[in-house]
């Protein structure tokens, strides 16, 4: 079994930053594919951004492009999300998420990702 453990989250102004932190333990015997999604109260599921098992190849979801950055960590399966210039829209609670399947492209759907986290809240105040 693989667990994913979120942290960093919380309570800021419109315009600061926030870095999230995920590590995988557990049955990880190879490097993971990982992501974050986020999810607001009554919305679907979003995609935010995520990084293929090799780190060479990253993407974002369209709403935080150029504000957030995804990076992998120095420890294995590990990984970052630096968010700028935080807005009142970012709030939701946030997922990651990771899978094993060494591919060249970047999952993004939800049901490409086999293990989640249990969620960090973060809330943006206007």
């Amino acid at each position: 079994q693989v667990q994913l453990a979120e942290s960093g989250g919380g309570l800021v102004q419109a315009g600061e930053s926030l870095r999230l932190s995920c590590a995988a333990s557990g049955s990880t015997f190879g490097t993971f594919a990982m992501g974050w999604f986020r999810q607001a109260p009554g919305m679907e599921r979003e995609f935010v951004a995520a990084v293929n098992w090799s780190g060479e190849s990253t993407d974002y979801g369209d709403s935080v492009k150029g504000r957030f950055t995804i990076s992998r960590g120095s420890a294995k399966n590990t990984v970052y999300l630096q968010m700028n210039t935080l807005k009142p829209e970012d709030t939701a609670v946030y997922y990651c998420a990771a899978h094993p399947r060494r591919a060249l492209n970047v999952a993004t759907r939800p049901k490409d990702f086999d293990y989640w986290g249990q969620g960090t809240q973060v809330t943006v105040s206007s």
